[in-house]
């Protein structure tokens, strides 16, 4: 099984294996640091060993932590394992006064984590270790461990649109595709070659043995008539095969909505779409201890910010810029940010930005690219407004434009919008109304699958957006 879905969020499993693996390799290095500075002799290690074992554990949790932050696993699909390794530095680099911080604030709980050398050993020993064990899984492993084989039954539109969204690297981490089956399609859309030839005599249920396909992907444009074989993919089900519709096989692989696919029917009867009050109170929150956090955080660089645009514009130009934005259930409410642009940037009216926008100011540009203009949000955070996860708030001229314009566009207000999003991990920036059409995608993912662990997940795996810019604009 190449996905597990864990509080509803599908996680890839040899990416568990791997963050797990990571994990017990950086509690060894811990481990050998250990022994090294106060221990020098096995056996008595032996002995000692549950002693050192919270502080070996909340060292590797630590990294991990960062790793999840900075996509460290991720880069493997798009920077190599080159790649994967030189961010794991940034990290371990990164974890060192956090694990110096937790020993401080906890002794009793880290009494070898305070030892003098010894998380910059463990550090070292690490990476070492890392670059080993990571080696050998990845050799172990192979590209096609975990992979389903998945065939597809359908040869039309729906069929091409599957293939053409489904085709990239980063869409095909679990599973291979072995070809698709003509349905009742008019015309086939999908390249000849590409299509899985029956033997004389052979059903669906004999061709699926021959190609060991693992799941059935319903891809079949009208099913009124006669479109699916129900009798044949019974007999498919009943040996162990996985049948699955498009849009559901769509949403798993790419973490997003296919908006072409669905229907009001899909979203009725769909899991999700729902938060328990238990959830609703822990996600609340978390939003008011991460805000709290990054303001605490953050308030330096908001003051350095109040200075910037003070010199650069005067001391009578505006340090901040509301505008209303379209909240929960369609309320509109005033969003506060750092002006980043000229006091008559919308003298015109309500526009797109764009990018290399003449609009925006030299310390626009410097505090767009950080992300600190959206820091003021955070108050929008404190005051219940906002969520600091969820889709971001749009102004209310586009949005009467989108809700016309993009079907089930209305849907991301069923949740409060968010100071940072699934959307915004990954996608860029939106810039027109076909950007907007790809966003909502992932918003409704977020919508439908929304929970307190893609919450955490989103929180943490922000800190590579602003990083690395990811997306901003």
């Amino acid at each position: 099984m190449a996905h597990v879905r864990l509080f509803r969020h599908y996680l890839h499993v040899p990416f568990l294996v791997l963050g797990l693996l990571d994990l017990l390799t950086l509690a060894a290095a811990f481990y050998i640091a250990v022994f090294f500075r106060y221990f020098g002799y096995f056996p008595l290690l032996q002995e000692s060993w549950t002693l050192v074992l919270p502080s070996a554990m909340a060292f590797a949790l630590i990294n991990l932590v960062v790793m999840l932050a900075l996509a460290v696993h991720q880069a493997k699909l798009e920077e190599g394992l080159t790649g994967m390794m030189l961010r794991t530095i940034l990290c371990l680099i990164i974890s060192l006064p956090i694990a110096y911080m937790a020993a401080f604030l906890i002794p009793q709980h880290f009494w070898y984590l305070g030892g003098e050398g010894v998380v910059s050993s463990a550090s070292v020993f690490g990476f070492l270790l890392l670059g080993i064990v990571r080696s050998f899984f990845f050799r172990i492993v192979g590209a096609n461990t975990f992979k389903r084989r998945v065939l597809m039954l359908g040869a039309g539109l729906q069929a091409q649109q599957m293939e053409v969204e489904l085709k990239t690297p980063m869409n095909r981490k679990g599973f291979n595709l072995v070809g698709f089956i003509p349905s009742n399609e008019s015309e086939c859309q999908v390249s000849e070659e590409k299509l899985c030839q029956f033997k004389p005599n052979e059903t669906l249920q004999m061709l699926v043995d021959r190609l060991r396909v693992d799941e059935i992907v319903l891809a079949v444009d009208d099913r009124r008539h006669g479109g699916l074989p129900m009798e044949e993919l019974l007999e498919c089900r009943m040996k162990g095969v996985r049948i699955i519709e498009a849009a559901s096989f769509y949403e798993r692989e790419t973490r997003k909505v296919a908006l072409e696919m669905i229907t009001p029917g899909w979203l009725v009867f769909s899991e999700g779409f729902s938060l328990s009050a238990i959830s609703r109170f822990t996600k609340r929150l978390i939003d008011l201890t991460a805000s709290l956090v990054l303001l605490a955080v953050t308030w330096p660089f908001m003051l350095a910010t109040v200075i910037a645009i003070k010199l650069e514009d005067g001391w009578r130009a505006p340090i901040l810029y509301s505008q209303e934005r379209v909240g929960l259930n369609g309320r509109v409410f005033q969003v506060h940010k750092f002006r980043s642009m000229g006091t008559d940037a919308e003298k015109g009216g309500a526009v797109w930005a764009q990018q290399n926008d003449d609009r925006i100011t030299r310390v626009g540009h410097v505090i767009r690219k950080l992300r600190i203009d959206e820091l003021p949000q955070i108050f929008n955070v404190l005051k219940g407004e906002m969520a600091f996860v969820g889709p971001r708030p749009e102004r209310p001229v586009f949005v009467e434009q989108l809700n016309e314009a993009i079907p089930f566009y209305s849907e991301r207000h069923r949740v409060k919008p968010g100071l940072t999003g699934w959307a915004q991990l990954c996608f860029a920036y939106a810039d027109s109304e076909e950007d907007t059409r790809e966003k909502l995608r992932y918003d409704l993912y977020y919508i439908k699958n929304q929970s307190l662990l893609l919450d955490i997940l989103t929180i943490v795996q922000t800190v590579e957006v602003v990083l690395f810019k990811k997306g901003a604009q």
